[in-house]
């Protein structure tokens, strides 16, 4: 009788831990950078996972896959859609090629600072931007970090104004938008997807690219390139993204649970990339490159350039309302100093 008695609580208590388990969710999470604490993207990953499981007392299972181990960005972005990844931080290109309208954002050299940048994205123009690509994608964007100012590096001379371009091959990311820049500032443009950027530069496919501080020592760019020019076009921006019916599906303590963890998480990028840009002619001398800051008045005559085109690119992408919004976003913040 005993027996039978132990054995029935046995099974009784192997059932309810399989209930139990069959309750937690697995939340695979992607990003592109190196899985060490110098690279943002994985420290903000890191502290993501401890929050998210300690305030769920393990019943959402965090798995973080760094360094595109499940694809590269368009690849994340299509499991996003599908449901088979539920969360992942993605650069902008990739991003546009699945929601056209977050190519404004390649509009260059219409953020002053990152004071600017951040409120601008964290207002009004980012939440509407956000809602309607959750509307349109089915991916909610709970935010965006930033991978610093993205600059010129190159192999072959020093660029201080657009002239001195002229003739380069130039990588970009694989959105058509990142041509048109290039291109308007009188260089070759090559699309080429981040996982052989570094391969591309050795083997000279390209002479240069553009990235910020923190993706120049992520995957040490630096090795292969001479210059970098400090003319910060575009903020490099990255969502924090999930499948919205994971999101759904999560109780309403796992969603705030997610919310408050992912706030933490922008935070730490943010402030790991900031810092390497206050500091980033240093960072990038000590690494062997030579440091061309970009003076007021060559930056204009970059902006005079490339601003023009690249927006009547972006116009004829997406029409004149995303731009007009961010344009008004922009002025918003400006009049208030």
């Amino acid at each position: 009788m005993l027996y039978k008695t132990l054995l029935a609580t046995t099974a009784a208590a192997t059932a309810l831990a399989g209930a139990v388990q069959a309750q937690d969710k697995v939340l695979k999470y992607a990003h592109f950078q190196s899985a060490d604490m110098s690279s943002p993207k994985h420290a903000a990953a890191l502290a993501f996972e401890s929050c998210v499981e300690g305030k769920t007392s393990d019943a959402i299972d965090v798995q973080i896959f760094p360094a595109s181990q499940l694809g590269d960005g368009p690849t994340v972005m299509e499991g996003l859609e599908l449901g088979t990844i539920q969360m992942g931080v993605v650069h902008d290109g990739p991003i546009s090629g699945t929601y056209k309208p977050f190519s404004v954002l390649a509009m260059p050299y219409i953020f002053d600072d990152q004071a600017m940048a951040w409120s601008v994205m964290d207002g009004e123009f980012g939440d509407a931007l956000f809602e309607d690509m959750r509307d349109q994608t089915g991916i909610r964007v709970f935010g965006v970090a930033d991978n610093g100012v993205r600059n010129f590096t190159n192999s072959v001379r020093p660029v201080s104004q657009p002239s001195d371009m002229e003739g380069m091959k130039m990588r970009v990311m694989t959105a058509p938008v990142w041509v048109n820049l290039v291109e308007s500032l009188g260089a070759s443009a090559t699309p080429v997807p981040w996982p052989e950027l570094p391969g591309a530069l050795q083997q000279g496919v390209v002479d240069g690219q553009e990235n910020g501080v923190t993706n120049i020592l992520n995957a040490s760019l630096y090795q292969h390139q001479k210059y970098v020019s400090l003319d910060g076009h575009v903020f490099s921006w990255h969502a924090y993204m999930m499948n919205e019916d994971f999101y759904q599906g999560l109780s309403g303590d796992q969603q705030t649970a997610v919310d408050q963890c992912v706030d933490i998480a922008v935070t730490i990028h943010r402030g790991m990339t900031a810092a390497q840009d206050a500091n980033a002619a240093t960072i990038l001398s000590e690494k062997g490159l030579e440091v061309t800051p970009v003076s007021p008045e060559n930056k204009a005559k970059f902006r005079e350039a490339a601003q023009p085109a690249v927006r009547d690119y972006i116009v004829g992408e997406i029409g004149e309302d995303w731009p007009d919004r961010l344009d008004d976003a922009v002025q918003a913040y400006r009049d208030q100093y």
